[in-house]
């Protein structure tokens, strides 16, 4: 038989995990028989990784994912060293719960945000809660599922995480996002907020610090609180909490 010619098949990330001679034969005959490089790649499963504080959470949500094609790289039960935990396996996308111990997934997810690290991060929580949607959004999430939500919506949110497609417009995530950005407001009281100071008045009634609200305007701490300070002096409000809960009697947020 004559010797096959040509540069050896590109070493995939599992090449940590495996020996070449376990590399699957389907993908050496994708190889071999010449089909364009980039299908090397797209017979290869999605790579999640789950944080969630749970067991039967981590279970079922192992069972249903790989029996959708997705591959599960691995689990946490906490939100703690999550930078250390996704560059060891590598994953395309992670679920991350919000409420777990020793750290919760908000402040997982800032610690992953400030890392720069390139996975894709979608938040699973049983809470509706809007401050932790919008804190979500402000820490670089790229899509917030509900655990009521039906499953075929979960892995829907984790292909189109995998691939960069946004969420839908009508999604808890973007409407609140829709709601963060939006500078022109008809509050049910008179005031003389400048469009900027609407934005960060909103974020404060949502919950955010000023670190958040900075991230999701893409604007110093240093100016958020200016801002801050310029809505106090406006509202003759004594505090944050006071202009916030001012802005939510008015419809802010």
């Amino acid at each position: 038989m004559t010797p096959l010619t040509g540069p050896s098949p590109p070493r995939s990330r599992r090449s940590k995990m495996a020996e070449p001679a376990q590399i699957p034969a389907r993908v050496a005959t994708i190889w071999v028989t010449g089909i364009a490089y980039h299908h090397f790649f797209t017979t290869m499963s999605i790579r999640v990784l789950i944080f969630d504080d749970h067991p039967v959470a981590h279970y079922g949500l192992t069972h249903l994912l790989t029996q959708n094609g997705f591959e599960v790289v691995g689990h946490a039960y906490d939100g703690s060293g999550p930078v250390e935990k996704i560059t060891q396996v590598e994953p395309d996308v992670i679920l991350l719960d919000v409420r777990m111990p020793k750290q919760d997934g908000l402040k997982a997810l800032e610690e992953i945000h400030r890392a720069g690290l390139a996975v894709k991060t979608v938040m699973y929580s049983e809470h509706a809660n809007p401050t932790y949607v919008a804190r979500a959004i402000a820490l670089g999430a790229f899509n917030y599922v509900l655990k009521s939500s039906p499953l075929s919506m979960l892995m829907s949110a984790i292909r189109d995480a995998a691939k960069g497609i946004p969420p839908a417009p009508d999604s808890l995530f973007q409407t609140t996002r829709k709601l963060m950005r939006q500078r022109n407001v008809n509050l049910s009281a008179p005031h003389s907020l400048t469009g900027r100071e609407l934005q960060v008045l909103r974020h404060l009634a949502l919950g955010l610090s000023n670190r958040e609200i900075g991230s999701s305007l893409g604007i110093s701490v240093e100016t958020v609180k200016e801002h801050v300070q310029n809505i106090l002096r406006k509202q003759n409000s004594s505090d944050r909490t006071q202009a916030a809960v001012w802005g939510i009697k008015h419809g802010i947020a």
